[in-house]
C-alpha cells in the first residue's frame, strides 16, 4: 500500500508538537532542577534563613556566683537586673526612622545614662535584629524603660500595593516595636573597697577582668539561659505560648581564706604607713604559715570595684585635672586606673634586701658550713674580687656570733657564709625557697623571675654576684615570693603552696571543691629552721627589728632595706616576721615602696607590722605569755572599787600605787573610768564618779607623739588621761610616734588612749 504524502500542514504540526513538547519537558525539567537544588543541594541552608527569619535566639545571663570571705561575709554578689536592647534590622524599615531614632536619643538615652552617639552607633547596624544600649540596669531604671517602651508612636512604612512602588502607609505602634529589654545581672561589692586588689571587678558584660573575678570567671559565670521566640512577618514577636526559655544555671561561688577582719587590720595599718611615710604604695600579706593560707592581702593603693573606672585617690586625681592637653590627660588617666588596680603583693618585684639574709642563714647551717658557734669580724666593708663590698655600718660590728651577725644585719657576714656555700649550693637553696619560680597562688599576672633579666642564672653567678644575692641585692623577688619563703622557715622548713580560696560552691551552697594544704617540698630540716626562727626572734627583741616587737606574743622577724633594681633609684623598707615564735601561726610581710625621708624598714615598715601582729594574735585568741618586766610595765586590770565608800575607794587605789580622781558631790562610788577589769598601767588614773550628773565630762586629748614615754604618760596624765604603751621596752632612747585617739579629740575623762613608740637606734641595715 502506498504512503500517504505528508502534506506541508501535517510537517508545521508535527513540528509544532514537538516544540512543545521541548518546552513542557524544559520547563519540567528546570522545576525539577530548582526543587533539586532548594532541597537537597541548599537545603539546609535556606531552612536555616527560615529558622532565622522566624525565630529570635536571645541569650540570658546567668546569675554570677558569690565571693565570701572565711567567716561567710558576702564581699561580691549579684543582683537581677535587664538588658535593654534595640532592632536596627525592624529600625532600617522604617521610612522615619530619622525621627524615632532622635526620639531614642533625646528621652531613652538619659534613661540609660548612655550617650546619643552610642545610640546611633548600635543603630546603624541595619542587617542586625540585637544591639545592646545597656547591661546590668537596675529594676527602678528597668520600670522607666518600660514606660518609654509602651510610648504611642506612627510609623511610616512602605505600602503593599505592588501596583505603586512610592506608596506609603503609616501605622500605629510603641517604641517596644524597636526596644527590647531581657533579664541580666548586676555586681555589687557589698563591702566597698576591701580586698579590692584581690577580688579585682567584672565589666559591663559580667566578664571577670582582675583579681579572683578574672581568674575564677569560668567558675563563677556559670551558664546563660537561652529564649527562643517566635516573630510575625512584621518582624515582631508572636504570643507567648510561642516561645520557651532554658533557665540559665548560676556559677560556682567563691569561700576565701581572707578574714574581713584580718584585712580590716591590714588596710588600715597600710594607708596609715602610706602617710606617714609619704611613700609611693605600701603592700602587706598575713600568711597562715602551716597550711598555706592567705588569710589577708593588701595594698594602700585600693579602689571602689564597683566603680573601678574613678580614680580613687584625690591627690592622683587633682593632678591629672591639672594636665590642659587633652591626650596628655587621657594617657594619664589610664595610666592611674591601671595602677590603682594593679595588686603589688603579687606584681611588685625588688631586691628583697636583708629579709634574704634568713634563707643565706638557713642554707648554710643545713649544709653544715657554719653550726651556732660561728664567729665572723666585720671590719665594715670587705673584698669581693674586684668589688669593695661596704656594711651599713661603715665603721664595723666587730667580732659577732652567727647570731648576732643577723641581729645587725650584718652584709659581710652574710657574704662570708654565701662564699662558704659557693655557687651550686647557694643557687640550690634559691631555689628550694622558690625565688627561681613563681609560687602558684591563684591569682592572675603573678610576676615570673626570668633568669638573666631579673634573677641570675646560675652558670652566670660568679663569685661577686654570689657575695650581693647573699645579702639579698642584684635579684629581683615579689612580696608573695618573699613570704612564702619566711612561712617555710616558720613551718620547720616546709614550703607551702599558698592560695587564696579555700571552696567552691554550688547554687544551693554544697561544697564542689575544698582546697588542701599543698606541701611543695621540704626546703631545710626541722632542726635548720628551729635555729633560723630563734635567731629571728632575738632580731626583734635586740636587733634591728626591735620596732616589731609585740609584748608577750614572741615575734620572729627580719628587717630589709633595698634599693629597687630595675629603677635604680628609690627604696623598699620591708619587714617579715611570724608569732609565736616557738609555734608559729602567722606570718606577715609590710613593704613600703619608696619612702621618703626615714627608708629603713626597721623604722617604718617594722612598726605597723608589730601593730597588726598583734592585733591578728588578740583577734584569733593566740595565748600571750608576758615576761615579768612586760607585766610591769604594761601594768594590769583595773579594780573594781564601785559601790565603795569614796574615801575607802581612795584609800585602797593609793595604796595600790594608782592616782585617784573623785568628781561629784555623792558618799560612794556610782561609776568608775578605767571600769573593772580593764587595763591599766603602773601608777595610772582611776575616775570615781559619785554622782549621775557628773559621769558625762570629756577631755581635750593633747598631743602624745614626738616624744620620750614619760613626757607623753605625764602629758596624757595632765588631761585626765590614762596611757597605754606598747613597743619594745627592752629598747632605749624610745619615741612616741603614734595615738590611738588624735591630738584635738574629745574623749572621756579617764580614757586610755593607746600610745605606740620605736626606737631609731640600732635599727639601720642600709645607709641611703
Amino acid at each position: 500500500m502506498k504512503k500517504k504524502k505528508q502534506t506541508t500542514s501535517d510537517r508545521l504540526f508535527q513540528r509544532a508538537m514537538i516544540v512543545l513538547l521541548l518546552l513542557i519537558f524544559g520547563g519540567f525539567g528546570v522545576g525539577v532542577y530548582g526543587l533539586v537544588k532548594v532541597q537537597l543541594v541548599h537545603g539546609k541552608e535556606y531552612a536555616a534563613r527560615a529558622k532565622e527569619s522566624q525565630l529570635r535566639d536571645t541569650e540570658v545571663a546567668a546569675r554570677r556566683g558569690s565571693i565570701f570571705d572565711s567567716n561567710m561575709r558576702e564581699i561580691a554578689q549579684s543582683a537581677s537586673a535587664g538588658k535593654v536592647y534595640i532592632n536596627p534590622s525592624s529600625l532600617n524599615k522604617a521610612l522615619n526612622k530619622d525621627e524615632i531614632i532622635n526620639a531614642l536619643c533625646a528621652e531613652l538615652a538619659p534613661i540609660l545614662g548612655i550617650t546619643e552617639e552610642k545610640v546611633r552607633k548600635q543603630a546603624s547596624y541595619t542587617n542586625r535584629n540585637f544591639m545592646t544600649l545597656k547591661g546590668q540596669v537596675s529594676r527602678e531604671t528597668m520600670d522607666k524603660v518600660e514606660t518609654f517602651r509602651n510610648t504611642k508612636l506612627k510609623i511610616r512604612l512602605r505600602s503593599d500595593d505592588q501596583d505603586d512602588e512610592n506608596a506609603t502607609k503609616t501605622v500605629k505602634s510603641t517604641y517596644a516595636f524597636y526596644v527590647g529589654t531581657q533579664p541580666d545581672v548586676v555586681r555589687y561589692y557589698p563591702l566597698g573597697s576591701l580586698a579590692a586588689n584581690v577580688i579585682g571587678f567584672t565589666g559591663a558584660e559580667d566578664i571577670g577582668r582582675a583579681g579572683l573575678e578574672l581568674f575564677y570567671d569560668d567558675k563563677l559565670t556559670g551558664v546563660p539561659g537561652r529564649i527562643v521566640s517566635a516573630k510575625n512577618a512584621a518582624d515582631g514577636n508572636l504570643a507567648i505560648e510561642y516561645e520557651s526559655m532554658n533557665d540559665p544555671v548560676p556559677g560556682y561561688s567563691l569561700v576565701l581564706t581572707i578574714d574581713e577582719v584580718i584585712q580590716r587590720y591590714l588596710e588600715r595599718a597600710l594607708e596609715q604607713a602610706k602617710v606617714d611615710s609619704k611613700a609611693k604604695g605600701a603592700y602587706g600579706i598575713v600568711m597562715d604559715v602551716k597550711t598555706g593560707a592567705i588569710v589577708g592581702m593588701a595594698c594602700a593603693n585600693s579602689f571602689d570595684p564597683g566603680n573601678y573606672q574613678a580614680i580613687a585617690d584625690p591627690a592622683v586625681r587633682d593632678e591629672i585635672a591639672k594636665i590642659g592637653d587633652e591626650k596628655e590627660r587621657e594617657k594619664a588617666y589610664n595610666t592611674a586606673m591601671m595602677a590603682q588596680w594593679r595588686n603589688g603583693c603579687i606584681e611588685l618585684t625588688y631586691e628583697p634586701g636583708s629579709v634574704f639574709k634568713t634563707v643565706t642563714y638557713a642554707a648554710a647551717l643545713e649544709e653544715g658550713v657554719v653550726d651556732m658557734n660561728e664567729r665572723f669580724t666585720c671590719a665594715g666593708s670587705l673584698q669581693v674580687a674586684n668589688r669593695r663590698i661596704r656594711c651599713h655600718k661603715r665603721s664595723g660590728h666587730g667580732t659577732q656570733t652567727l647570731t648576732q651577725g643577723l641581729m645587725n644585719s650584718c652584709n659581710p657576714f652574710a657574704i662570708t657564709l654565701g662564699q662558704k656555700l659557693g655557687v651550686e649550693k647557694f643557687y640550690q637553696y634559691m631555689e628550694g625557697f622558690g625565688f627561681t619560680e613563681r609560687t602558684g597562688i591563684d591569682l592572675p599576672n603573678e610576676y615570673s623571675p626570668k633568669k638573666g633579666i631579673n634573677i641570675h642564672a646560675q652558670e652566670n653567678m660568679h663569685i661577686v654576684e654570689l657575695a650581693s644575692c647573699s645579702f639579698g641585692q642584684s635579684f629581683e623577688a615579689s612580696p608573695m615570693q618573699i613570704i612564702t619563703a619566711v612561712s617555710a622557715i616558720a613551718n620547720g622548713g616546709k614550703l607551702m603552696q599558698p592560695y587564696i580560696v579555700a571552696k567552691e560552691l554550688d547554687e544551693n551552697g554544697s561544697i564542689i571543691k575544698e582546697t588542701q594544704p599543698t606541701m611543695r617540698r621540704q626546703v631545710v630540716s626541722e632542726d635548720t629552721a628551729k635555729k633560723v626562727a630563734g635567731m629571728m626572734e632575738q632580731v626583734v627583741s635586740e636587733g634591728t627589728g626591735k620596732n616589731g616587737y609585740v609584748a608577750g606574743a614572741r615575734v620572729a622577724g627580719k628587717t630589709g632595706t633595698s634599693q629597687k633594681l630595675s629603677v635604680g633609684q628609690g627604696y623598699v623598707a620591708s619587714f617579715s616576721c611570724f608569732a609565736p615564735a616557738d609555734d608559729p601561726r602567722y606570718a606577715l610581710l609590710i613593704a613600703i615602696d619608696e619612702p621618703v625621708g626615714l627608708i629603713n624598714g626597721g623604722q617604718i615598715a617594722a612598726p605597723p607590722a608589730a601593730e597588726i601582729m598583734e592585733e591578728v594574735l588578740v583577734y584569733k585568741n593566740i595565748e600571750m605569755r608576758y615576761t615579768e618586766k612586760e607585766k610591769e610595765e604594761l601594768g594590769g586590770a583595773a579594780p573594781d572599787v564601785t559601790q565603795k565608800e569614796i574615801a575607802d575607794a581612795e584609800e585602797l587605789l593609793q595604796d595600790e600605787g594608782y592616782r585617784v580622781k573623785v568628781i561629784g558631790e555623792g558618799k560612794a562610788v556610782l561609776h568608775q573610768i578605767p571600769e573593772p577589769g580593764q587595763s591599766i598601767a603602773p601608777g595610772g588614773l582611776l575616775i570615781l564618779f559619785s554622782d549621775e550628773s557628773s559621769a558625762a565630762q570629756t577631755v581635750t586629748v593633747p598631743k602624745l607623739t614626738g616624744m620620750g614615754i614619760a613626757a607623753a604618760a605625764r602629758e596624757a596624765a595632765s588631761a585626765g588621761l590614762n596611757i597605754r604603751l606598747t613597743g619594745n621596752f627592752n629598747s632605749n632612747t624610745l619615741i612616741t610616734f603614734r595615738q590611738s585617739i588624735p591630738a584635738g579629740a574629745q574623749a572621756a575623762l579617764g580614757e586610755t588612749v593607746t600610745v605606740h613608740f620605736v626606737s631609731n637606734n640600732g635599727v639601720i641595715d642600709r645607709v641611703a
